[in-house]
């Protein structure tokens, strides 16, 4: 049994009866042409898949909106990363020469791929059933701490739900400043609801996310009174 057998049966929990699927599964393209890429494209349907099912059983109060950014927030690349490191995917990834010196055994988007190709990996070998245990093993712990609907919408979202209900006018937005050179710029929005005469400051790498900021700050200016 090799190295990447005893590790799948250790944190998959999953014992291959073809190993080449995990090999190719952890086999990222700057190594092979046969690489993990296709086994990515399986993996990343079949998670989502699973993860709708859960949520939809899980949350039967949620529209599809809530539903929605439920599993985006489990399925991007920042969570899978987090979820491969955490089993250790780092350490068993086949990698080019160039890949290695410029560290992509820890880049999130190598390690978000790599996860959702063993998914494939483990649903071509031990079919859905097996695919599936593994899935709700995974994420069994993020299932557990996924905040409510609410919480989960973007700060201009909930600010907007917010006035909306009240019968104010939406806030406007406009852009104070743009700082630093073209790739390393900084944006400075300011956020305004009239009706409020409140005015808050948010900054960012881009303009969208000066602009949750300075929502978010808006948010807890105007709801203070109500905590």
């Amino acid at each position: 049994m090799t190295d990447r057998s005893r590790w799948a049966e250790t944190y998959l929990q999953h014992r291959f009866e073809d190993p080449e699927l995990l090999e190719l599964a952890l086999t990222h393209r700057s190594a092979s042409k046969r690489n993990n890429e296709r086994l990515e494209f399986l993996g990343d349907a079949f998670l989502n898949f699973v993860i709708a099912r859960r949520l939809y059983a899980m949350r039967p109060e949620d529209n599809e909106g809530d539903l929605s950014r439920a599993r985006a927030s489990l399925v991007n690349q920042a969570t899978l990363a987090a979820v491969g490191r955490e089993i250790g995917i780092d350490k068993q990834l086949v990698l080019g020469r160039g890949e290695l010196r410029s560290g992509g055994a820890h880049r999130a988007a190598v390690l978000a791929d790599a996860l959702e190709a063993v998914v494939g990996a483990v649903l071509l070998d031990g079919g859905t059933e097996a695919a599936e245990r593994l899935v709700d093993r995974l994420f069994a712990d993020r299932f557990e701490q996924l905040p409510q609907s609410a919480e989960l919408k973007d700060p201009k979202t909930r600010l907007q739900e917010w006035l909306q209900g009240r019968g104010l006018t939406l806030p406007v937005y406009r852009v104070d400043s743009v700082r630093g050179r073209e790739h390393e710029q900084v944006f400075t929005v300011v956020c305004e609801v009239g009706e409020r005469d409140a005015r808050t400051i948010g900054q960012g790498r881009s303009r969208r996310l000066a602009e949750q900021e300075a929502a978010a700050s808006m948010l807890m200016e105007l709801t203070r009174d109500e905590q």
